[in-house]
């Protein structure tokens, strides 16, 4: 077993070298295989969105966008968010089988630069269906990959101390750095800035990197789900009253501190045309970065959510379609942009509509007119592209679970 990039909090043995020696592998907690299968699908609703509707329209900003249109993006926010967290929590349990400190900080930083050529490759074509001209974009596995680099260097501290520091991160990163410098702004500022705020970063020989997922806050986040992992070692009952009364914890503070208005968020919310849209302004959080607010708003209700599937057990077609999923995450990550971006092209030409920009940076910008289908229309789409996804990905778990270990732990 291994740690994918939105890595199971069960699975921990060695992947650094042939010559370490396997631990016995951890039993599977099915509840965060279910969790994980069940954010994935969430997130593809969202991909299948960017291509097959207006990649370009915000649907966050409540004077332009619908309420179904704003709730199809905010059920999306629970993705990142979780798959960060497990991340961490399974950082830690591969640490906790008996390896040592320098295998596990060999792991996560061999662990952490593949993640990170992931995104400058598969990923990056998977985007735009071009190599060569498509912008360096760094999104979620860069910060998950450059996390576990981290993670490395704080493999020999106490698991505490990291989620400490976790929870520092998440409090603190919102307060600390001036105005964002513009793509010019001198080097060492510009890439201060990147470290906490999403935007272009300026490189030598005129290239410039789009940071959409800014270290910092998301390290912070991986660095939680770290310290989180020695819950997961508790006995059943009492991980479940743990769980449990961490998520309503962080539900209630959320609930209280965006009621106050004053902390937590840049964006404030503010009273609405009718109640419907003062709830959702309620609900408008900060992604990027994430504000702790945004943190306490997705990983509450995964944290309880957690812990319900864990009492009441992975059962049903449904809930082991979502294990199955789970049991996959960076497989299921890297596959899921070629069939989406791929049935786009298919939709496309089966429309009659040009299909050439879907071969460019502009794939993710404003489409041809025409081009966007309505809510509906996307989550037919949506249902296609998990019906494509979940057959390679059923037998690709299948091999998965015949021969763990070796090169097949990287997918």
């Amino acid at each position: 077993m291994s740690i994918d990039p939105t890595a199971s909090a069960d699975q921990a043995s060695p992947l650094v070298a042939a010559t370490v020696a396997a631990s016995p592998p951890a039993r599977r907690v099915a509840s965060v295989d279910v969790l994980r299968g069940a954010v994935m699908v969430l997130m593809v609703l969202d991909h299948t969105r960017d291509y097959f509707g207006d990649a370009s329209l915000n649907p966050t900003d409540l004077s332009r966008a619908a309420p179904a249109l704003f709730l199809t993006r905010w059920v999306t926010h629970f993705c990142a968010p979780v798959f960060a967290f497990l991340a961490g929590t399974g950082a830690y349990l591969a640490g906790s089988g008996g390896r040592s400190r320098g295998n596990l900080a060999a792991f996560l930083a061999t662990r952490g630069l593949w993640l990170i050529f992931l995104e400058l490759t598969v990923v990056r074509v998977g985007l735009f269906f071009d190599f060569v001209s498509a912008p360096v974009l760094l999104t979620v596995l860069w910060s998950i990959g450059a996390s576990f680099i981290v993670l490395a260097g704080l493999a020999f501290v106490p698991s505490r101390a990291v989620g400490a520091i976790g929870v520092l991160l998440v409090a603190a990163h919102g307060m600390i750095g001036g105005p964002s410098p513009g793509p010019g702004g001198a080097g060492s500022q510009a890439v201060a800035e990147r470290l906490l705020r999403p935007g272009l970063l300026p490189l030598p020989g005129g290239v410039n990197v789009l940071v959409a997922y800014p270290l910092l806050p998301w390290l912070g986040v991986v660095a939680m789900g770290y310290g989180f992992g020695e819950v997961q070692r508790l006995e059943p009952g009492r991980r479940r009253r743990v769980m449990w009364v961490v998520g309503v914890g962080a539900i209630l503070t959320f609930v209280l501190l965006r009621a106050w208005n004053a902390w937590g968020d840049p964006r404030p919310w503010t009273p609405q045309a009718s109640p419907l849209l003062t709830g959702l302004s309620f609900l408008n959080c900060t992604k990027q970065p994430p504000s702790p607010l945004f943190v306490l708003m997705t990983l509450g209700p995964a944290l309880t959510a957690l812990a319900a599937i864990d009492r009441l057990g992975a059962r049903g077609p449904i809930v082991g379609a979502l294990a199955t999923l789970g049991r996959v995450p960076l497989f299921y990550y890297l596959l899921s942009w070629y069939v989406i971006h791929g049935l786009a092209v298919l939709t496309g030409l089966a429309r009659g509509s040009p299909v050439a920009w879907l071969f460019s940076p502009a794939a993710l910008g404003p489409p041809p007119e025409g081009w966007p289908l309505g809510l509906p229309g996307v989550y037919v789409a949506w249902a296609a592209v998990l019906g494509v996804l979940y057959l390679p990905c059923r037998w690709f778990a299948g091999v998965k679970a015949r021969h763990p270990g070796g090169w097949l732990s990287y997918l």
